[in-house]
């Protein structure tokens, strides 16, 4: 029971057990390459869809790093390859209905595999596609930026809204740690501010067991604090791009995809810090600005939330607010890894702080503090405090 707590993460891959839980849980994941020059894995993963057409997916960012690297290692294996480029200048690429469409329209009927060369965007759009399609697909990580890479869920827009469908998981993902440390400095910010974000959604969790009576796996949340405290051990490195460090980054990423996709919601990862970040997101879209980087937004999110688990000590199940840090703790942690500590840091003007933290409990039907806040009667309340704390 619970085998999968004492497995290396490279062996998790195609893992069924009986979970202390009382269900039985199944990573269908087929194969994952995580170390140094797990690239080169690629055309051995890739294999079993020899006899059709690869579709490799990428933007004019990820071509360079990866892109470029991961044809050459399919071609000069025999594989027949098609190649899609998104190329978006300086701006970023929304995961929405014309960039659905066009991932879409380049799927030949002779497609048997697709793999995504990036990190957030492309992951979730090619996932999407994909899992609408019935294709398999490999994700060849860029950056170590996000929790997305092994996870079922696929956050999209639509109709300048955003949502996230489930779709599938991957048949299986290259983590290059030559390639992770290329990454900008602002998507391995983005990265650890994700995993930041675990510390509150861990105790929303609970507080929506406790207090909703939702259902909750103890086996994924010993697999993701086990990840945050080896990543918080090495967050230091982060800075430098110390390569243990960065491992230490995915890994904790990557197992929180295992979470997630063990119980096929994604509470292990998110709670109400990622409900802000959406708010904030559609906000920026919808006035046709670039949203900041979404685990960014996560970490600063995070230390907010925990101020509403201090605001409501006082009527907390018992044991939910132990499980939340001070909020001053979290700062000092998202400090200690080089990522920013503030909404005002990355430009979150006063008026949307305020009215995400009115209404970002609506962004998904998922019970959080924000709502408890609001079944209490004490979210203006809190909404004015923080905010004035904070913006003055």
């Amino acid at each position: 029971m619970d085998e999968i707590l004492n497995l290396s993460i490279n062996e998790m891959p195609q893992t069924e057990f009986d979970c202390s839980c009382g269900k039985h849980h199944n990573f269908s994941v087929h194969d994952m390459s995580i170390r140094k020059g797990a690239i080169e894995d690629l055309p051995k993963m890739a294999e079993p869809f020899k006899d059709g057409k690869i579709l490799v997916v990428f933007d004019n960012h990820t071509y360079k790093v990866a892109g470029k690297r991961a044809v050459e290692l399919l071609k000069e294996n025999g594989f027949n390859v098609k190649e899609l480029l998104f190329d978006t200048g300086d701006d970023i690429l929304i995961p929405d209905e014309k960039t659905l469409g066009r991932i879409v329209q380049e799927q030949d009927l002779d497609t048997s595999l697709m793999v995504a060369v990036g990190s957030g965007v492309i992951n979730d759009s090619v996932k999407f596609v994909t899992s609408r399609s019935g294709l398999p697909y490999i994700i060849v990580a860029t950056a170590p930026s996000m929790d997305g890479y092994v996870a079922d869920g696929a956050p999209i827009f639509s109709q300048g809204y955003k949502y996230s469908p489930v779709a599938h998981l991957t048949y299986g993902l290259v983590g290059d740690t030559d390639i992770l440390k290329t990454a900008p400095q602002d998507l391995i910010q983005a990265g650890y501010g994700d995993v930041v974000g675990k510390i509150t959604a861990i105790a929303d969790w609970d507080l929506a067991v406790k207090a909703n009576n939702d259902y909750r796996c103890n086996t994924c949340v010993t697999l993701v604090n086990r990840a945050l405290d080896k990543c918080f051990a090495k967050a230091e490195g982060l800075k430098d791009r110390d390569p243990e460090s960065l491992g230490a980054l995915l890994e904790a990423l990557t197992l929180t995809g295992v979470a997630m996709a063990l119980v096929n919601i994604s509470r292990p990862a998110s709670g109400a810090e990622h409900m802000l970040s959406h708010f904030w997101e559609m906000d920026y879209i919808a006035r046709g600005l670039n949203p900041n980087h979404h685990g960014i937004q996560v970490g600063v999110a995070t230390p907010i939330i925990a101020r509403f688990f201090e605001e409501l000590a006082d009527i907390l199940p018992e044991g939910t607010g132990a499980l939340c840090p001070p909020h001053e703790e979290i700062e000092a942690l998202l400090a200690k890894g080089g990522a920013p500590t503030s909404p005002k840091d990355i430009g979150i003007s006063k008026e949307l702080f305020h009215d995400s933290l009115l209404k970002g409990y609506t962004v998904r039907p998922r019970y959080s503090i924000m709502q408890f806040a609001k079944d209490n009667g004490r979210l203006e309340e809190i909404a004015d405090k923080i905010t004035e704390e904070i913006y003055g």
